[in-house]
């Protein structure tokens, strides 16, 4: 019988937990949310051995149990609280070699808790390179725990530490730091209070606000009467503990942890000085971008344009092999265009987490995070910003989940509110069919057009987010002053396996979860471009085959005509002719503005729905970007010219168009009225955008 085990992953930021949790679980994981909140909740599985499964659970990165953010917050309640499922039947603290004094903190407050305990080293492949030696085995003796050594980098450690996790029940229980030890008059008071609870656990409770979140802390004593202390006294008292437990961890790392600092290199503080230079720091930084959006042009053409003739070959076979009817009609019209809207783009989505993923695996985005504090304060943001702003270029609705950690409520709102102009990659579907049809394939000293042009819309994004930021500064008043404390991770070569497996989980989920938006809008659409009322609908053959009976059109021809005055008469049309006065200015027709209203359920539903309205009675399946290169306005131009290109392009670069991010706004603000002011102004900076580049351009 099997049996099954929760492990909690717990340890600072930047410790490499992400990598052990990656080499225990690999691509068995998922990601999603806790029950009621927005704190990411990633999980994994894990045989350790023929009869032992672990569950393993991925904590938010913490610095100790004092919270003072949501992902804090979230770390403690499941600690604290023994009937919630994902209570851990031991614990997996993950420290890093070189760290270890302020690492411990974290470790001995948990341990104290009375929770099974490992302490794991990782980057062990380091010591030597860094002078540092460890006597492992008066480690253990001196916390009372297993501690292993881990390399992931080099899959050193990962076996022992099964092992030990199978044989967690052997591991001592005992704290490290007696309680009443922080001020024994105090202590013992609450001890005879609750003489049988764990003393540590309701100190706690006592001071912590683990409130946050909708958990439940069944069982917990209620400890009201010792919360009435002056905040000011509980804080001291926080103080002397932190004192003690660093007094504790000194005399341990006394005994048993050497580094010799004339071995360690002296790389590091050169690169830094580089990397975060006032000036050649912001060149390295555009150089970098410039490189990426180059590649993903470049890289992603080949295996986008297969994709585009494979989906339009697919649908060809598909009509040939199935009788005609509506169900074919509905597979080859609607399902396989809907399909093909949202495999043409896997490629791009690919390469743009895989160097996100490398940036951040080497440690380069703490540099960029420190580099930008400096420019980012006079906007009324701060280093803390350049999180949500960067992990926006994945997705809006983490980004704006990241803003959490921004302590100052002014600068967090302000962020919030302009993270939707930083281009997400839902945008980058639009872009790239976009850019494509309108921006020639043709290169000035080495430099792509094309790639150039992806990178001034992310650019003009992340100016449109700053200018935006300035003005919400001078709007909202706020008296009080944050600042800003990050982390220099050591620079390290990216470990491949978890930048495989970032690539996999985020390509995956946007295929899954655009992908069910764009099918279900695809199918919908169908059946309103193949459904209409009244007689111009019904009778469309007869009237168009009346209308050119004097003309001498081939068959193809007439059927094509048929095909479009059906489309005009059938509900989307109706819809879409019934907005084109709105946005016509801007260059577009009825489709595109079908495209704009679907796309609010999410962006990169347009490329889809004019895949769609443009397979519905089309006859032979063309590619969707031969398709949309051969559309024409009414007095016989190319609809997707330059003008209408960029005018799209600047309305998709400022709108919100994103209901999903609009919700999590909400969530985060407590309120219906930040959203809907984000709405409405970046949908008339977004109109306004269109509307001039259009003017301008046409």
């Amino acid at each position: 019988m099997i049996k099954n085990i929760n492990v909690a992953l717990i340890g600072n930021p930047n410790t490499g937990k992400t990598s052990v949790f990656n080499a225990l679980t690999g691509l068995n994981q998922k990601v999603g949310n806790y029950p009621g909140i927005t704190v990411e909740k990633k999980q994994g599985y894990c045989r350790l051995d023929r009869i032992t499964k672990a569950r393993i659970l991925d904590l938010p990165g913490t610095y100790s149990l004092n919270a003072s953010s949501m992902d804090e917050s979230v770390v403690i309640e499941l600690l604290l609280n023994k009937n919630d499922p994902d209570f851990p039947d031991v614990a997996v603290v993950v420290t890093d070699v070189e760290n270890l004094k302020r690492n411990l903190l974290l470790f001995t407050q948990i341990k104290d808790l009375e929770i099974p305990t490992v302490l794991v080293i990782n980057m062990s492949d380091q010591m030597s390179r860094k002078g540092i030696k460890i006597d492992i085995e008066k480690l253990k003796e001196k916390l009372n725990t297993e501690v292993v050594l881990i390399s992931t980098r080099k899959n050193l450690g990962v076996e022992l530490l099964k092992e030990v996790l199978v044989n967690y029940r052997q591991l001592s229980k005992a704290p490290i730091l007696d309680t009443k030890t922080i001020d024994p008059a105090y202590f013992e008071s609450l001890s005879r209070a609750f003489p049988n609870q764990s003393l540590y656990k309701l100190w706690l409770v006592i001071t912590q606000d683990v409130n946050f979140t909708k958990l439940q802390r069944q069982k917990v004593p209620d400890t009201t009467a010792f919360r009435t202390q002056p905040k000011s006294y509980l804080k001291r008292l926080q103080q002397r503990e932190t004192i003690r437990r660093y007094q504790v961890i000194n005399q341990i790392l006394k005994a048993t942890y050497q580094v010799n600092r004339e071995e360690a290199t002296d790389l590091r503080t050169r690169l830094d000085n580089l990397l975060i230079h006032k000036f050649w720091g912001y060149v390295i930084f555009f150089m970098i971008l410039l490189t990426i959006f180059q590649s993903i042009f470049d890289w992603s053409s080949v295996p986008m344009d297969f994709i585009d003739a494979s989906f339009a070959n697919l649908s060809d076979w598909t009509k040939a092999q199935m009788p005609a009817g509506i169900l074919t009609d509905l597979i080859t019209e609607g399902v396989i265009p809907g399909l093909g809207g949202i495999v043409i783009f896997i490629p791009q989505i690919a390469f743009l987490f895989l160097f996100i993923s490398i940036l951040e695996e080497t440690g380069y985005m703490s540099r960029v995070v420190f580099l930008m504090d400096r420019g980012l304060r006079k906007f009324g943001l701060s280093g803390k910003s350049v999180l949500p702003l960067i992990s926006g270029t994945a997705c809006a609705i983490p980004a704006v989940m990241a803003t959490r950690n921004i302590e100052n409520w002014k600068e967090r709102l302000i962020t919030i509110l302009v993270v939707p102009f930083t281009t997400c990659s839902a945008r980058l579907p639009v872009y790239m069919i976009l850019i494509s049809l309108v921006i020639p394939d043709e290169r000035i000293i080495g430099i792509n057009y094309q790639g150039l042009s992806l990178m001034g819309l992310y650019l003009i994004g992340f100016l449109m987010a700053i200018l935006s930021a300035a003005i919400l500064n001078h709007i909202l008043k706020s008296p009080n002053k944050s600042y800003f404390v990050v982390e220099m991770p050591n620079y390290k070569l990216p470990l491949l396996k978890n930048v495989a497996i970032t690539v996999w989980e985020k390509t995956r989920s946007f295929v899954v979860e655009a992908g069910k938006i764009i099918l279900a809008i695809s199918i919908l659409l169908w059946f309103m471009a193949s459904f209409g009322p009244g007689k111009n609908f019904s009778e469309a053959e007869s009237l168009m085959t009346e209308k050119f009976s004097q003309a001498s059109l081939s068959e193809i021809e007439l059927e094509q005509e048929i095909a479009a005055f059906r489309l005009e008469n059938s509900y989307i049309g109706i819809l879409g002719k019934s907005i084109e006065p709105l946005i016509k200015p801007l260059g577009y027709d009825w489709k595109i503005g079908i495209a704009l209203i679907s796309s609010f359920a999410a962006r990169e539903v347009f490329v889809g729905t004019l895949a769609t309205i443009y397979s519905v009675g089309s006859g032979a399946q063309e590619t969707i970007k031969k398709r949309m290169a051969r559309e024409l306005k009414s007095d016989g131009t190319a609809l997707f010219n330059l003008a209408t290109g960029i005018s799209l392009m600047l309305f998709y670069a400022f709108a919100m168009q994103c209901m999903s991010t609009l919700a999590i706004v909400k969530k985060e603000t407590n309120s219906w009225k930040w959203p809907m002011i984000q709405l409405l102004s970046m949908s008339i900076i977004a109109y306004l955008a269109a509307l001039i580049a259009y003017q301008l351009l046409k």
